[in-house]
């Protein structure tokens, strides 16, 4: 199956297989090939768009809190400007090694103090939009790392 690469550079296409490969063919002749994990009952994001994400082909239109072992949607925040310490606090039971924070269609930064318990407790935080953290959270997951995503829409 072949579908348009989205983004990249020169644009390209992916060839999906059915054995769990993917290439990425550009113009040029250049070509990348990516593995899929193969780590069955892990949470990894197959879709996302305008208002949704999904993980594994559930579809998510609030705020929620996804980690290889488990989904959260009791996450009490709502929005990136409405953030609060204690929305932040929330991802100290976790324990991860890193906090991705999918801030919407746009990439936005909280003031540090919002997060310094994470840090204090040397847990990294990241700020991306919402597809770019999907993205990663997928590869970081794929690498047996300890992430947790916090996703939101606006």
């Amino acid at each position: 199956m072949l579908s348009p690469c989205q983004g990249g550079v020169g644009g390209g296409w992916v060839l999906l297989d059915y054995l769990g490969f993917s290439t990425l063919d550009y113009p040029n002749g250049a070509s990348l090939k990516f593995h899929l994990s193969n780590n069955p009952g892990q949470n990894v994001f197959t879709a996302h768009g305008a208002g949704y994400v999904q993980v594994n082909e559930r579809r998510f239109e609030r705020p929620i809190i996804v980690m290889p072992d488990q989904v959260n949607s009791d996450w009490p925040a709502r929005s990136f400007a409405a953030l609060t310490v204690a929305d932040f606090s929330y991802f100290l039971i976790f324990k991860p090694e890193v906090i991705l924070l999918g801030t919407g269609d746009k990439h936005f930064f909280a003031h540090p103090q919002l997060y310094r318990a994470l840090t204090s407790a040397g847990i990294g935080v990241e700020f991306m939009s919402t597809p770019a953290a999907c993205r990663t959270y997928n590869i970081l997951t794929g690498e047996d790392r300890k992430v947790v995503a916090g996703i939101l829409f606006e």
